[in-house]
């Protein structure tokens, strides 16, 4: 497709092109082929003179499109009165995208340079023929645009049946300024008598953002997250980019919708803590048991970021969801442990078992011992109930993956965490606040 639909809500210049490419079932690919070395390979084959490729997902794009106007994760929309001088700053800033080593693509729409046809119709001489504005529009709208007469219908397709002029009378400007016009008295009259036919040129499309006419440079990247990659365009578009008074610049595409994220997630990820810190309060009654669940959180992040690393997801809006999800999963399990270390301990106590340091490291041993079943069948159930997303590869997989790889690495890191760490933490804090305030400590 080449150029802009029949609507109002896809603005697009006769510049944009855009194929549609139907993939075989990944189980028919060559073997280790993935999506991103798929679209590394075809990259390298599909170059055009003037044009840059900019792989994705036809529905995913046509929404970044009608929302953001970008069709690329990242996009600069730079702003000011005349076209002339903005399309010269587009043109410096797709120059400037391309000095960075993880662009894969950079490309700035060309506000002018369009060229167009203008019919300046002679009024008075077309009264004089008997014809008014309307029949010479006539003739130039059904002899060089066009008229549907009929539709075919075959099966479930129909297709127009379009009646115009042969293109030797419109492929050139003398041969349009030679076609016939009829006139009520049946003479025909060529179009240069009653039109004058101009060609100038002008801008393909105007774009406008905020009532401001507005440029767009489209950038897609690799083997770089969209942050990181910002941080760095950023520092070269404010060095090399000089921005005339009036002008100004700001950055879009996916970009948008990451800051947006950002704001609302430093407001959920402080609430979500709060209240998790009060649940957990309600629940054990001590400020310290409290403090002692929530290590498991900062301890279940190292697997959790191991494993991102190691499987090459960059930090997203799905994975701070997944890091979220995994906070509150740690203290539901750090509650689990500590109530068994409780009842470990009481029990001790109960029975007058606390006399010495070993007593208690005894009974706090007893309790981690008792919960290790417990905890074992809780991360099995969650690493085998997440398996299926990490191994999936259908529709929306890519996102559930960096949902479900947070916890599957953190859930790892917890549990040893758990096991090892929460009883000496556990047993420190009983010994020396509380045992060893009644008995003395061994020599």
């Amino acid at each position: 497709m080449a150029g802009r639909a029949e609507t109002a809500t896809d603005p697009a210049p006769l510049s944009m092109l855009e194929t549609t490419i139907r993939l075989k079932d990944p189980k028919d690919w060559r073997p280790g082929l993935t999506m991103p070395d798929l679209i590394r390979q075809m990259d390298e084959a599909v170059k055009f003179p003037g044009l840059s490729n900019s792989w994705g997902y036809p529905i995913k794009i046509r929404i970044d499109m009608l929302s953001t106007g970008i069709k690329t994760p990242i996009g600069l929309k730079i702003t000011g009165p005349d076209l002339e001088v903005l399309s010269r700053l587009g043109t410096q800033a797709e120059a400037l995208f391309k000095s960075i080593p993880e662009t894969a693509s950079a490309f700035a729409e060309r506000t002018t340079g369009g060229y167009y046809l203008d019919f300046d119709i002679k009024r008075r001489e077309a009264a004089r023929y008997g014809l008014t504005v309307g029949d010479v529009q006539d003739v130039i709208l059904t002899g060089l645009g066009g008229m549907n007469l009929t539709y075919t219908v075959e099966g479930l397709e129909r297709y127009p049946v379009n009646l115009r002029y042969f293109q030797d009378f419109r492929e050139d400007l003398p041969a349009l300024r030679r076609v016939l016009i009829p006139t009520p008295t049946g003479a025909q009259i060529p179009m240069e008598q009653v039109a004058d036919l101009k060609m100038h040129q002008g801008p393909p499309m105007i774009f406008s953002e905020n009532a401001r006419r507005a440029t767009l440079v489209f950038v897609d990247i690799r083997d770089i997250d969209v942050g990181s990659y910002i941080k760095k365009a950023q520092a070269v578009i404010s060095d090399n980019l000089k921005m005339p008074p009036g002008y100004s610049y700001f950055w879009s595409g996916q970009f948008e919708y990451m800051e947006t994220a950002r704001k609302r997630l430093t407001i959920i990820i402080p609430i979500t803590l709060a209240i998790i810190f009060f649940i957990l309060y309600i629940n054990t009654q001590s400020i310290v048991k409290v403090c002692i669940v929530l290590l498991a959180v900062p301890f279940s992040l190292v697997g959790a970021i191991w494993l991102l690393y190691f499987l090459g997801y960059h930090i997203s809006v799905a994975v701070v969801v997944g890091l979220i999800a995994l906070a509150g999963l740690d203290a539901e399990t750090g509650v689990v442990m500590l109530l068994y270390l409780d009842i470990a301990y009481h029990r001790a106590e109960k029975e007058g078992r606390l006399l010495t340091y070993r007593d208690t490291e005894d009974a706090v041993m007893e309790g981690a011992v008792q919960r290790l079943r417990p905890k074992l069948m809780t991360v099995m159930a969650i690493l085998v109930g997440l398996a299926p997303l990490m191994w999936g590869s259908g529709t929306g997989s890519e996102a559930m993956k960096r949902i479900a790889a947070p916890m599957v690495g953190g859930v790892i890191t917890s549990f040893l965490l758990e096991l090892f760490i929460y009883p000496a933490i556990y047993l420190l804090w009983k010994w020396h606040f509380e045992v060893k305030k009644q008995v003395p400590s061994p020599q």
